[in-house]
């Protein structure tokens, strides 16, 4: 509703031009590459770092799309216009070209937030968002064309619960791609899960979570994989990969978080709203909607406690949970 709107709408608007503290991702190759962030990335230069300040410009594009008397509407606008531009785009590019090692830079965590970014906006019909979406698409481009290259290379998948989990990272640039119908994206993505991920059986999801974690390897592996099988495929794969789940009796606890200051132990907050993302689009299974409600829930009253080390990223992770529930129940 409105007032969680509002409330989920002031930990990015509070720190998408807040240049501090910043943790960059930066390898520096010779010493011309040394420079603050904001240099380098003029328009995702806020929120800790690049992939956050991504996310936070997702949520802000969001919740103006879908709640158009948001408190602060005018000064979103504002600040998202003064960021979203082009020649700042052009700069985010040239970035990746910086040395070598800047190739890599955020793959694929911040690409596919990107990707969902430039989704957000494609996908609302609104002249100031068609102008964004237009400044935005060189990048865009870009990282599509990296998934290109990146993914046939890739011999394993990435299983761990943080930024580098393949699952996440394809999920993601998948919904992107069949949005904006890139079908040698779509198709590229749905190659490599199925080699990935199609003889997976039993996935020990009670090792979960790791004390870091903010994915869950074995949930998003399930939300990849539903969109890339047809019903009856993903039905048969997925009772074999996580059958508690499947049979309705999955016990799953919400991660606990003992140090909200901790920007590490602080994740756990997180994998209970990605948790909910993964669940909550598994139709006509009650188990699933109940352990995503659950986790939503439990995190949901604890982001916004004051301490920078959440407020600057977890927003976004229970707004995309809200937004698979809302998208479920419909």
């Amino acid at each position: 509703d409105l007032k969680e709107a509002n409330r989920l709408s002031e930990l990015p608007f509070d720190c998408i031009q807040n240049p501090l503290p910043y943790k960059s991702g930066l390898v520096i190759a010779q010493e011309s590459d040394l420079a603050m962030p904001v240099e380098h990335h003029p328009a995702f230069y806020g929120c800790f770092d690049w992939h956050s300040a991504v996310h936070g410009h997702w949520s802000l594009i969001y919740l103006l799309k879908h709640f158009p008397d948001l408190a602060n509407r005018a000064e979103i606008i504002r600040m998202l216009g003064e960021n979203l531009t082009a020649e700042n785009i052009k700069q985010e590019v040239a970035y990746f070209s910086l040395n070598q090692e800047s190739q890599s830079f955020e793959r694929t965590y911040g690409w596919a937030w990107l990707l969902k970014l430039q989704e957000e906006l494609f996908t609302w019909d609104d002249p100031l968002a068609q102008t964004w979406y237009e400044n935005l698409e060189p990048l865009a481009d870009y990282i599509s064309k990296a998934y290109l290259t990146y993914l046939p290379k890739l011999v394993y998948p990435i299983r761990v619960g943080t930024h580098s989990n393949t699952a996440f990272g394809l999920s993601f640039a998948y919904d992107y791609a069949q949005t904006l119908e890139n079908e040698a994206l779509s198709q590229a993505i749905k190659e490599a899960a199925i080699r990935f991920y199609s003889d997976d059986k039993d996935c020990p999801i009670n090792w979960e979570p790791s004390g870091y974690d903010f994915l869950s390897p074995c949930l998003q592996e399930i939300d990849i994989m539903r969109k890339d099988l047809s019903e009856e495929e993903f039905k048969e794969w997925s009772v074999a990969f996580l059958p508690p789940l499947f049979q309705q009796n999955l016990s799953l606890e919400p991660g606990q978080v003992r140090d909200r200051s901790d920007g590490h132990l602080v994740h756990l907050d997180g994998v209970n709203f990605s948790r909910a993302w993964c669940l909550y689009p598994l139709k006509d299974n009650v188990n699933a909607y109940n352990l995503a409600t659950e986790h939503l829930d439990y995190s949901l009253a604890k982001i916004t406690d004051g301490d920078y080390a959440g407020q600057h990223w977890l927003g976004s992770f229970a707004l995309y949970a809200f937004k698979t529930k809302i998208e479920a129940e419909q």
